[in-house]
Parts: structure tokens; C-alpha cells; sequence
């Protein structure tokens, strides 16, 4: 009985807490106000399949930046190199980076995609979360064991 009593009240409480994200040019807005990252994940902690998509989008957006540094950095140091000293120019290094770059775009492409259907997941979940909690039925039952409530949502 305490546990069914102490589910319910946790799920009432979500629902009150419960505040739609907004992306605005690559910045979370909760209520008019930015959020960092760490508290969209937080937020998105309450759906799982939310917060593997919006998990997926910054995993994207991570490999996809560390592509961009890398490649740009072999570039560009090889090219330093090669203006300096009496190396042959391009070496390995410049087709690696160049190729690291060329990699990044297709990585970077989806991680915007990737957020959005994760922050959308989450707040077709509140609006459905609100939709279901309007109608639960709450029962007095009894049996050979007892008497009890029965709460059905």
C-alpha cells in the first residue's frame, strides 16, 4: 500500500515539475530561461528514449568537433612545416587531415536532428504524461485478505 501510495505521489510530483524545453539556436530554454547541458539531461532523465536521442546528438557533435580539430591541426602543421624546412610538401600528414575533415561533415550532419527528436520526444511525453493522469480510477476493493484501494491510471 505504501508503495503504490508513494508511486503515485512521485508521479503527481513529476507532473507539476515537469517544464517543456525549447531549442533556439542551439541553446535550451526552459520557461523563457537557458539551461546548460547538464540540466537538459537531467530534465531528460525522466524518458530514456529521449535522453538516448539527445545523448546520441552530442555524441555526434563530440566526434564530429574532435574530427575538425584533428584534421585541421595536421593540416595545417604539415603545411607550417612544409613552408619552413626543405620537406616535400604535401606529406601523409595533410591527406590524413584533409580526410579527417572530410569525415567530420557527414558525423556533424545528423546531430542537430538527433537533439531535436530527443527534445521532442521529451515533450510529447509531458503532454501525453498529462493526458493519461486525467483519467485514473480509484477503487475500494476487499477479499479474504483484506480490504484495500485499487488505483488504475
Amino acid at each position: 500500500m505504501k508503495k503504490i501510495l508513494l508511486t503515485f505521489a512521485l508521479l503527481l510530483s513529476v507532473l507539476s515539475f515537469s517544464q517543456e524545453i525549447n531549442l533556439e539556436r542551439g541553446k535550451y530554454y526552459v520557461n523563457g530561461s537557458q539551461i546548460s547541458t547538464r540540466e537538459t539531461k537531467q530534465l531528460l532523465a525522466s524518458n530514456a528514449e529521449a535522453l538516448s536521442k539527445f545523448k546520441s546528438g552530442l555524441g555526434k557533435e563530440s566526434a564530429g568537433g574532435f574530427l575538425i580539430g584533428f584534421g585541421g591541426a595536421l593540416v595545417i602543421t604539415d603545411l607550417v612545416v612544409g613552408l619552413v624546412s626543405d620537406v616535400k610538401y604535401p606529406t601523409a600528414a595533410t591527406y590524413i587531415g584533409a580526410g579527417a575533415l572530410i569525415i567530420a561533415i557527414p558525423v556533424l550532419s545528423g546531430k542537430n536532428k538527433k537533439i531535436k527528436e530527443g527534445i521532442d520526444l521529451y515533450n510529447s511525453g509531458l503532454k501525453n504524461l498529462g493526458e493519461t493522469n486525467s483519467n485514473f480510477e480509484v477503487n475500494l476493493i476487499g477479499n479474504q485478505r483484506g480490504y484495500g484501494i485499487q488505483i488504475r491510471f
